[in-house]
């Protein structure tokens, strides 16, 4: 223990709860192991809540925020989870995941070097916050002109890379956010992509009874259509549906070369992780 008087104690407690975030009884415990020394302290909870962020490790982390960064004609969108949509807005994961997004921007580091960057003030975040936390995905994208969109809080993210009216590259990241777009052109979209459609296609007309070969023809003819549907060029534009984007892009004497979007959750297995009994024998084993 810490021979320390009430006053001290109490203004450690306050500076430890400020550097840390942590809860005032941990604050007190830490103090009283590390003899009243405020950098041990730290050190012995940020060994404690390894421990933590290891337990919240079987929560599925399925909210969070995407961010977007831009600077000389790059762009960074950073995907950023934790658990609760409560958490997705609180100050402390707000500014962890905006400083990792500086990072990503500055040093285009790749996913794996951005998590190594960030682990010892991730699993602090975890201990703090009591929520797992993950940095799931980056990606970058280069263009003349870059216009981003946040959408809903920053549950999708969308940057669109071009040349043109900045204006009508603004509102193809509103189309590109409700549309979801899969390729850039027609063209782009791949030969299996197709196949797999066309035959999928096929069978479903098969099964309303019509002959193969007349299944074939019908099919074939609607390929061309299913390319444009997936195809941000193609793509009927969503605040004029009469034109396709492609038609908006060419009135405006624009063009758009890249698109990235993100959607916060997009893939995750939101499943309930281990069972009870087995988090119990899980403990039961020492694990």
């Amino acid at each position: 223990s810490v021979s320390l008087n009430a006053e001290v104690t109490v203004a450690l407690i306050k500076e430890l709860r400020e550097l840390t975030g942590a809860g005032m009884m941990d604050c007190k415990k830490a103090l009283k192991e590390s003899d009243g020394d405020v950098e041990v302290a730290i050190e012995n909870m940020r060994k404690s809540g390894a421990l933590k962020a290891a337990k919240k490790a079987t929560k599925v982390a399925a909210e969070g925020q995407i961010f977007i960064r831009s600077a000389d004609g790059n762009a960074a969108l950073v995907e950023v989870n934790c658990q609760t949509d409560f958490v997705a807005k609180d100050d402390s994961f707000l500014s962890f995941s905006n400083g990792v997004a500086d990072a990503a921007i500055a040093d285009k580091l790749e996913i794996d070097e951005l998590k190594a960057k960030f682990e010892d003030e991730r699993v602090a975040l975890v201990a703090k916050i009591g929520e797992n936390i993950e940095i799931r995905r980056v990606q970058y994208i280069e263009g003349d002109v870059l216009s981003t969109y946040v959408h809903n809080g920053g549950k999708i993210g969308v940057v669109v890379a071009g040349s043109g009216d900045e204006a009508v590259l603004k509102n193809l990241c509103m189309h590109v956010c409700a549309s979801t777009p899969q390729f850039l052109s027609p063209d782009d979209v791949p030969d299996d992509v197709v196949e797999k459609e066309k035959k999928l296609q096929i069978e479903i007309a098969m099964n309303e009874g019509k002959p193969a070969d007349i299944a074939e023809k019908m099919v074939t003819g609607r390929m061309k259509k299913y390319t444009g549907e997936v195809s941000l060029i193609g793509q009927p534009f969503v605040m004029d549906p009469k034109k396709s984007v492609g038609d908006v892009l060419k009135e405006a004497k624009s063009d758009v070369t890249a698109f990235l979007r993100l959607e916060v959750g997009q893939g995750i297995e939101k499943s309930d992780g281990p069972s009870f009994a087995e988090e119990v024998a899980a403990m039961a084993g020492g694990k």
